[in-house]
């Protein structure tokens, strides 16, 4: 084991374990104050309730020893993984910055069926999709199953996290159905500094999220970490002219897609392309992102915040670009994409995304039905007009003092133990 990658390791789990906070902020800031709080638990939950999943069956069905499509169980409750070498590091730390990836791809779902899905189904449902979703999924790439043997080149996670996380916003956008109040009123942020303050703690955990992918601190992280930077910059300077060059206004809330979007993009090639590859993709990256963001707002589709758009055709790109830009001068032999040689890696690429769409698709419409079987999925028409932070939660992110709301859990119904202000057409608690 060596000293320096164990260094390194220890500090890219806890900047991809930041991650998930700091998407709680990005996605607590685009949604109204009312459900703010209940946003960001579904993120913060993922913390607990993806990351106990993990260790007790994830990690074994993504990494233990298997077929081409799912690991054994012989890792079940991290049985064997100790404090022995995997590769230059100790086995557990290897697991525990795994588990860091399943926690935050899991979250990233939330983003579509934010302020209408119950809070209780909804931890059903991330429990269960991060095992018996991600874990499969991560194992095809990452744990010499299928997609590994065929060739396919995802450094970071472009299909393990975001391609698969979309695919399943997608699916679950679909099953729950359109806010009550979608496409007959506007739906704005209440807090863009928010917003902003987790694209920024987003774009500091990435760079452990890919230059830790390296699992090393070797050349190939810090080639990683230079495009984690490069990618996302690009990405913001298109999107900001496209803004300017359509309404002549560049928004904040726009500049903080942009930047995840390179993110995203970025991350299946971090340790496979050159720097200027990288600040090609990332502007690239910028423009089917930004005109389905445009197209989607005039659909009935309610992705709530665009996972698709931004998760979803960024991963996408990202990894189509990885079959063309790939680079064996600069990733250390690995790889030549379709501009360099190999016009097969685009192929491999396409047949990866596709695998990652129907695999999750199919297992989240049959994992929410399953839950739907136990518990209602959607909260009432009732309950959205309240909020989710009161009728879920019994809080509120902000009150000062007077008329503050109270839910007793011997209560049957909140709206029960609200003033009657509360229960306007909006539920302006």
């Amino acid at each position: 084991m060596n000293p320096a990658d164990i260094a390194w390791m220890l500090v890219a789990t806890a900047l991809v374990l930041l991650m998930t906070p700091a998407l709680a902020f990005f996605y607590g800031g685009l949604v109204r104050s009312k459900n703010s709080l209940n946003t960001m638990m579904m993120s913060f939950a993922a913390l607990g309730f993806v990351g106990v999943g993990w260790a007790a069956v994830g990690y074994s069905i993504a990494f233990a020893p298997g077929s081409a499509f799912a690991g054994d169980l012989s890792r079940l409750l991290l049985s064997g993984v100790g404090l022995e070498a995997q590769g230059t590091i100790p086995h557990l730390l290897f697991a525990s910055y795994q588990g860091t990836f399943a926690i935050i791809t899991t979250a990233l779902i939330s983003g579509a069926i934010v302020e209408r899905m119950r809070f209780g189904p909804y931890l059903a449902f991330l429990t269960l999709w991060s095992i018996f979703v991600y874990a499969p999924l991560a194992h095809w790439v990452w744990g010499g199953g299928w997609l590994a043997r065929l060739g396919a080149l995802d450094f970071a996670g472009g299909t393990v996290v975001h391609v698969n996380a979309a695919a399943a916003a997608l699916v679950a956008a679909m099953v729950l159905g359109p806010r009550k109040d979608f496409a007959r009123q506007a739906i704005l942020p209440h807090h863009v500094p928010f917003t902003l303050l987790g694209c920024g703690l987003l774009w500091f955990g990435w760079f452990g999220f890919n230059a830790g992918s390296a699992l090393a601190a070797n050349a190939s992280a810090a080639l990683a970490f230079a495009n984690t930077m490069l990618a996302p910059a690009a990405t913001l300077v298109v999107w900001t002219l496209l803004d300017l060059g359509r309404s002549g206004r560049a928004t904040a809330v726009g500049a903080a897609t942009g930047i995840v979007v390179g993110l995203v993009a970025i991350t299946p090639a971090a340790g496979l392309v050159s720097p200027l590859s990288a600040i090609l993709l990332g502007g690239v990256a910028a423009f089917p992102s930004y005109f389905a963001l445009l197209w989607r707002a005039r659909t009935r589709l309610d992705d709530s915040l665009d996972v698709v758009a931004a998760h979803g055709l960024g991963g996408t790109v990202g990894a189509i670009l990885t079959g063309v830009l790939a680079q064996k001068a600069w990733n250390g032999g690995v790889a030549d994409g379709a501009l360099f040689g190999d016009p097969r890696r685009i192929l491999v690429q396409a047949a990866a995304v596709a695998a990652a769409v129907v695999w999750s698709g199919a297992g989240t419409f049959a994992l929410l039905k399953l839950v739907a079987l136990f518990a209602p999925l959607r909260a009432t028409v009732r309950e959205e007009g309240l909020g989710l932070d009161v009728t879920q939660h019994g809080e509120e992110a902000y009150t000062d003092g007077e008329g503050a709301i109270l839910v007793l859990p011997e209560v049957a119904s909140a709206e029960a133990t609200l003033p009657a202000s509360a229960l306007s057409a909006e539920g302006g608690a």
